[in-house]
């Protein structure tokens, strides 16, 4: 997977003496790469979003580094969250009469808080 692939070339530069010196400079390239994807996003060229998504998701891989955290695994965990939360939407959606297509967003908001609530 490519999310173990980042890691691992996380880990190789970082072992060479290329890394970050504390928790907030990582966070600050976070911050850096968002910016640089919107401005992307505004350029209207979909093949710089493109590669300012794949920057910015790099740096998440390394922000999980630096906190010890597995992003497969953590991605697996929000993955299997957000199923979850959202098949209460469905289901709520349902009860009221409606499809997902007829609620509105602020309905369906509504049951995602439900959701998140339990």
């Amino acid at each position: 997977p490519a999310l173990m692939e980042a890691l691992e070339i996380s880990k190789k530069a970082a072992k060479a003496g290329f890394e970050w010196e504390k928790w907030d400079d990582v966070v600050a390239k976070l911050r850096e790469e968002l910016a640089e994807l919107h401005e992307a996003q505004r350029s209207g060229s979909a093949e710089e979003t493109a590669g300012e998504i794949g920057d910015l998701l790099f740096t998440v891989v390394n922000l999980a580094r630096w906190a010890k955290v597995d992003p497969e695994m953590a991605l697996r965990a929000t993955n299997r969250k957000f199923r979850q939360r959202f098949a209460h939407v469905e289901k709520r959606s349902a009860e009221a009469g409606n499809t997902l297509e007829g609620a509105t967003l602020e309905e369906m908001e509504s049951y995602w808080q439900e959701a998140k609530r339990k």
